[in-house]
């Protein structure tokens, strides 16, 4: 039986101390780390990008088929993700977490061991944070802090009449990950039948361990493209879509044969009887980046396989619009997820 320490043994700025102790420092513009009052950060010149986002249990993630380490991994990647959307590079993160007394200290080890992970493999440093009593489950805040050039962020606004529409990845996988985890919940709940995720490795994965499209970034750096809008595709790509449309006051035509889709998830989608198309559409959580460009740079991006162009932007800021394989045109519609319904 794994050991089980208790937080309050430690108490507050001993389960920091702990949770921080082997806590390394990777970018020289992290001057003051964790164990001040505040962390001192300087970008020599370089402008400063700054995110953060919440996480809480029962509505971000379900710790019935989360495990810990990947929660914490994934905590860091969908803030980190936002950097990367800016066309900046992550440098820093401060990590703040409420717990109840059903979580020991172990299971922070298994949470903070994820979210050194993802540091690790992003070159991030953890320079702070704060960790308080929670009355009933798991509450994650974390703040990210990036760098950019001053001439080279990128923000929804920037869309222009012409402009391709681009995507990095594949759509849908995540939802479907969730979808299933969703069902073998609900049949353990009922019959105490051991979960089947009938080999579906992939879209699991892209739901509890996504990654941030650190690469896509690089490839922009080396060949000198600055999108003129972006964002990184959290709530669906019809949703996210139109927030670029709405704030750079332009109209869109997307076409369905050009969504990229994985064939494993789109097999299962009509497996489970979900359109692949909607699920690309509409599911959420699948951190590609959604972002526009001159087509003077047309050649670079499609010499890249992992980009998809998907369509174009128009003038009228009152059309977006959906094109099918059949060629009927539809209305774009968000129907992505909302944590405030």
């Amino acid at each position: 039986m794994q050991e089980r320490t208790e937080i309050s043994t430690l108490g507050e700025f001993g389960l920091i101390d702990h949770l921080t102790k082997n806590n390394e420092t990777k970018n020289s513009s992290t001057i003051v780390s964790v164990g001040d009052d505040a962390a001192v950060i300087d970008h020599y010149g370089r402008q400063t990008v700054i995110t953060t986002d919440l996480l809480v249990e029962g509505i971000h993630f379900d710790l019935m088929y989360t495990p810990l380490k990947h929660l914490g991994y994934k905590s860091v990647i969908v803030n980190i993700s936002d950097i990367y959307a800016m066309n900046a590079t992550p440098t820093q993160i401060v990590i703040s977490i409420a717990i109840s007394n059903k979580f020991s200290v172990e299971a922070l080890d298994e949470f903070y061991e994820g979210v050194y992970a993802a540091c690790n493999r992003y070159n991030v440093d953890l320079v702070g944070g704060d960790t308080t009593t929670s009355q009933k489950g798991f509450i994650i805040s974390v703040t990210a802090i990036g760098e950019v050039a001053p001439d080279k962020y990128v923000k929804r606004d920037g869309a222009k009449v012409n402009d391709l529409i681009c995507v990095s990845g594949d759509l849908g996988g995540a939802f479907l990950g969730l979808t299933i985890l969703e069902r073998e919940k609900k049949i353990f709940e009922e019959t105490g039948a051991q979960p089947d995720l009938e080999n579906q490795a992939y879209i699991v994965g892209r739901l509890l361990k996504p990654e941030a499209r650190k690469d896509v970034i690089e490839y922009f750096a080396e060949h000198n493209i600055v999108p003129t809008s972006m964002m990184d595709i959290s709530d669906g790509l019809s949703s996210e879509m139109l927030h670029i449309c709405k704030q750079s006051n332009v109209g869109c035509v997307l076409y369905e044969d050009k969504l990229p889709l994985n064939e494993d998830s789109k097999e299962f989608a009509y497996k489970l009887e979900l359109d692949p198309t909607a699920c690309a559409l509409s599911g959420g959580e699948d951190y590609e980046l959604l972002f526009t460009i001159n087509q003077a740079d047309h050649e670079k991006i499609e010499k890249n396989n992992g980009f998809s162009i998907i369509g174009y932007i128009t003038e009228a800021a009152n059309e977006k619009t959906f094109i099918t394989r059949g060629g009927n045109k539809h209305p774009l519609i968000a129907q992505g997820w909302n944590p405030l319904k």
